[in-house]
């Protein structure tokens, strides 16, 4: 895959999977790997669980522009913390490696009282792979956030899904969207460097 085009990795919802996926495709493209903002706890960060996964010796692991310590939405997190997010001091990181950048929650997350989340990805001129996940509403949720992607003018490489398979939801987000399957990685037993390496043939790039 030539174009080093930053890749955004966002989600449907919250828990969809999003730390797994963006590992699997930080060691699947020996890639560099960033989470902007991070909210929560810090020594359990997302940054901390991903670069437990990585096997390569390649990766660099660049540090958040915003390390939050309340495990809330960004603003709101920002906000206890008694700051404010600013679009401006959220900058790439030099690198000539691919970059993988995980987001925060899904596209419509705030970050302040004025932008969200995919106001991020558009500045990052980043393309998105968006991570969904079958469950009860996720139709929905799915078809909602492509739109958005294609209403902000933001490219998206594909979908992947993440855990059981469900061949209606799918391949109605599919047929609808036509959006580029990019795979379905499975629910797995357990998550190590092992399993994560393994689970790059489940997505196609």
């Amino acid at each position: 895959m030539p174009d080093k085009q930053p890749i955004f990795i966002s989600g449907i919802d919250t828990g969809i999977g999003k730390t797994l996926v963006s590992a699997i495709l930080t060691e699947k493209l020996n890639a560099d790997y960033w989470k902007p903002i991070q909210s929560g706890d810090l020594d359990k960060s997302d940054t901390l669980k991903v670069k437990s996964l990585i096997s390569n010796p390649v990766t660099q692991f660049f540090p958040e522009a915003y390390a939050l310590t309340q495990p809330f939405s960004p603003h709101k997190s920002a906000a206890l913390d008694k700051v404010t997010i600013e679009l401006e001091n959220i900058v790439l990181p030099k690198t000539d490696n691919q970059l993988i950048i995980e987001g925060a929650g899904g596209l419509m997350v705030p970050l302040n009282d004025n932008f969200l989340i995919i106001d991020l990805i558009k500045q990052l001129n980043a393309r998105v792979i968006l991570v969904s996940k079958h469950y009860l509403g996720s139709i929905n949720h799915t078809l909602l956030s492509l739109h958005a992607l294609k209403k902000y003018g933001i490219p998206v490489m594909g979908v992947v899904f993440n855990g059981d398979k469900d061949i209606y939801s799918k391949s109605y987000i599919l047929d609808y969207s036509e959006v580029a399957d990019l795979g379905q990685i499975p629910e797995l037993d357990t998550i190590n460097k092992k399993t994560v390496k393994e689970a790059g043939k489940f997505i196609t790039l």
